[in-house]
């Protein structure tokens, strides 16, 4: 596949690295030449210095005969124009842009992005899927990382185990037999920095950062297995009222449990722009690192603060600060991959990238096959795939012990019709089957393959 991708910041650059990883022909456009030339120098891709918007430039990407345009510039408007440019001149047959501007997303204007309008096909917008992270890690606050998958049914959870963990040192296929009714598989476990997919026989350690794909109704006893306590969020201080935090408070507030929302927020317009759009939050301007503003917002009484600042220290310190105030929840928003290893000895209980999830909404709809969701776990080193198995599918019709998947993979669920299955050896997967798959990045390649990669599925 022939892709080109505008922009060669963060997201960009980690969508490049992810397809080119894949063996696809990857052009990687932007006006800064450094970015372009780190790019190249890193990845197996092509680079083109200039304008994304610019015919000529696009021309000289090889739009004439790409596969696929993704624009994810600083730029809506450069993002825009550059998927117009590929449609009308280069008749790219896929389009992605990425627009943050939420006058363009509102649902009234949604004809804009008709194909005779401005022909966009997919529109990702990271302040939205910020906001729904961040709805999802307070949804399960004993988790350090969270995401939904099979219509809501159920839930890939991210549980860092402790020394008093009820499991600790037991097999996971004793865990089968010793929990035979619990609808949840470990997936994924991270140990002393490494990511790997388990085996039956593999123990679990203090320490250990586990992946547990869980139907949505074992939620609950899945976290009391694995030692953690579930705990209702009533009352949550955000930091930062910009389009995240707006958003939190928005669908918070639509909510029929009424949580009560503070919003903390330094710049005046911004707080009075919040202020004016939500009926219920409280919304104080102030600065969050001031600890007379956090005591004002009841910080000592909240049950979660969500830190979602356009700047990852202030996010991070604050967090921190609520901590010690006696907040007993903290979950920072951090852009910088390589401040994560922070999160342990600062005592932030979750964080949420915006690059992890704006990506992950970007390769679903790029990837080969029946895809339907994706989530890119870590620094993209594996992913949770769910896909419906279609007939031409080496899957369809086999038992799970039957199919040669590689190490690096395991079965999370299965969904036939409406009902999510645990896997086990015995289960006989069927066309129509939703499947969800945990795998290692390497072998992303492998499971497309299984997935039945094929032109007519775009």
């Amino acid at each position: 596949m022939k892709v080109i991708i505008c922009g060669a910041g963060q997201v960009g650059w980690q969508i490049a690295r992810q397809l080119s990883g894949e063996k696809n022909d990857v052009t990687l456009v932007d006006v800064n030449a450094d970015l372009v030339r780190r790019a190249t120098d890193t990845l197996d891709v092509q680079g083109v210095v200039g304008f994304a918007s610019y015919p000529d430039v696009l021309e000289r990407a090889g739009a004439r005969d790409a596969d696929m345009i993704i624009a994810a510039t600083h730029s809506d408007e450069v993002n825009m124009v550059a998927c117009e440019v590929a449609h009308a001149i280069f008749s790219v047959p896929r389009k992605i842009a990425r627009l943050r501007a939420q006058s363009y997303l509102d649902a009234i204007y949604s004809d804009l992005y008709r194909r005779d309008h401005l022909p966009i096909d997919v529109v990702i917008s990271p302040e939205r899927e910020v906001a729904e992270a961040a709805l999802q890690r307070l949804a399960a606050p004993a988790t350090f990382d969270t995401e939904s998958f099979m219509l809501g049914r159920a839930q890939l959870l991210g549980i860092q185990l402790d020394e008093d963990c009820p499991v600790i040192n037991t097999p996971l296929r004793q865990l089968s037999d010793l929990f035979s009714t619990l609808r949840a598989i470990v997936v994924g476990v991270r140990r002393e920095g490494r990511l790997f997919a388990p085996d039956p026989g593999d123990q679990l350690f203090p320490d250990d950062q586990i992946y547990v794909f869980t139907h949505s109704e074992d939620v609950n006893r899945t976290l009391e297995i694995f030692g953690k306590q579930t705990k209702k969020q009533e009352r949550i201080v955000i930091i930062g009222g910009g389009n995240v935090g707006l958003g939190v408070a928005r669908a918070l507030e639509r909510r029929t449990d009424r949580v009560r929302c503070k919003i903390i927020e330094k710049n005046r317009a911004c707080a009075e722009r919040a202020a004016d759009s939500l009926e219920r939050t409280i919304v104080l301007n102030g600065d969050g690192m001031d600890m007379d503003i956090l005591l004002e917002a009841s910080i000592d009484r909240a049950d979660a603060v969500l830190a979602v600042t356009d700047d990852d220290k202030t996010n991070l310190l604050v967090s921190v600060r609520a901590k010690q105030a006696g907040c007993p929840m903290s979950i920072a928003l951090v852009n910088d991959p390589t401040l994560a290893p922070l999160m342990g000895p600062l005592d932030i209980d979750a964080y949420i990238n915006p690059r992890a999830t704006t990506v992950s909404s970007i390769l679903r709809h790029i990837r080969h096959g029946k895809v339907r969701a994706i989530y890119s776990l870590g620094d993209a080193e594996a992913e949770m795939i769910e896909a419906q198995v279609l007939s031409t599918s080496p899957l369809a019709g086999r038992q799970i012990r039957d199919i040669e998947f590689p190490e690096g993979v395991l079965v999370g669920a299965l969904m036939k019709g409406d009902k999510v299955l645990k896997p086990t050896g015995d289960t006989r997967i069927e066309a129509g089957d939703v499947i969800a798959l945990f795998t290692m990045a390497k072998d992303v390649r492998e499971v497309e393959r299984l997935l039945q990669v094929s032109i007519d599925f775009f």
